[in-house]
């Protein structure tokens, strides 16, 4: 099979026909074998309803549907457990990603050899409320990545080689940070194309609001520091953990120093626990010996969950 085109959705019963008749249409016209695989996010308007016929019409629909909203990241997980296609194609379901650049993406996969092609919106018809925190988003994630060459992380229109949607895990809020994800799993040849962007035809946008940006720098932080020390935790809860003991140590040495020195001369000493220098070294040396057995424990549960990805799903159609 030639392309995978997978589609979370929430709530978009009025756009998934035409978005369907318009993927359909760019497929036929280019004689590519594919699947259209529908991730129904617990919508609660008529969705599913609206999938399940498409899928009588055609065997290339295939849809899954979760039991409740989980979000954009579970949704792709599990799409791109079940996608066949040589390239996998990412686009939402609000029709303001366009079909018609999914030829130039395919191209961009197979002839230039990328790993994947990112789109980039640079002309948006998104409110200044949303583009002006995107703009300095997208400029951090460029820093803590990497990836100079994208201007662009969280644009839902991607092409994928089949070889990298099986090897990275997209959990949580990740889906914003594909590109690096890719990377941290040694896909290195990353590109981007200009796409075009239009105007939403129904309804209102699903991510807005700014918990959105707020959570977005958290999972930044998360994902650089699990593609940092995700897998020896114990190397840096372990050194800050050594230097607040060391510093705590060296505290109460010069103390028992000073007081020996005193009693050795007959000098007048306030009690130890007078000393703000005391406190100073209790305090460090328990807050090293904490961040000593966080990174012990770290090492141990290092990224073991086994129920990270386990999310429930309702129906399927048309998957084996």
């Amino acid at each position: 099979m030639d392309i995978s085109v997978v589609i979370p959705l929430y709530n978009e019963d009025e756009s998934i026909g035409e978005l369907y008749s318009w993927i359909d249409k760019v497929m036929k016209a280019n004689g590519f074998s594919y699947e259209v695989i529908f991730v129904n996010d617990g919508s609660t308007d008529r969705s599913w309803q609206v999938i399940d016929e498409l899928s009588q019409q055609s065997a290339n629909v295939k849809g899954i549907s979760f039991r409740r909203n989980y979000g954009k990241s579970p949704a792709l997980y599990c799409g791109f457990k079940e996608a066949q296609g040589d390239v996998v194609i990412t686009m939402d379901a609000d029709l303001q990603d366009s079909p018609d650049e999914i030829p130039e993406l395919y191209r961009m996969i197979t002839e230039d050899g990328y790993d994947l092609v990112s789109g980039y919106k640079q002309k948006r018809y998104d409110p200044l409320s949303k583009t002006l925190p995107t703009k300095l988003f997208n400029a951090t994630a460029r820093r803590v990545s990497g990836i100079k060459n994208l201007h662009d992380f969280n644009c839902g229109l991607k092409a994928y080689r089949k070889d990298v949607v099986k090897n990275i895990e997209v959990y949580g809020e990740m889906h914003r940070y594909i590109p690096y994800l890719a990377k941290n799993a040694g896909f290195n040849k990353i590109g981007e194309k200009v796409v075009h962007h239009q105007a939403r035809k129904y309804g209102s946008s699903k991510f807005m609001g700014l918990n959105r940006f707020v959570n977005g720098y958290l999972d930044l932080l998360t994902l650089w520091f699990l593609s940092t020390f995700g897998k020896k935790p114990m190397h840096v809860f372990g050194f800050l953990g050594s230097i607040m003991f060391l510093i705590g140590f060296f505290a109460v040495l010069g103390l028992g120093i000073d007081k020996l020195w005193c009693l050795a001369n007959s000098i007048p000493q306030r009690l130890i626990t007078s000393s703000p220098w005391f406190y100073i070294a209790l305090t460090t040396m328990l807050i090293g010996t904490q961040l000593f057995l966080a990174g012990f424990l770290g090492d141990l549960i290092s990224r073991s969950s086994m129920n990270r990805n386990d999310y429930q799903i309702k129906e399927t159609i048309n998957l084996g």
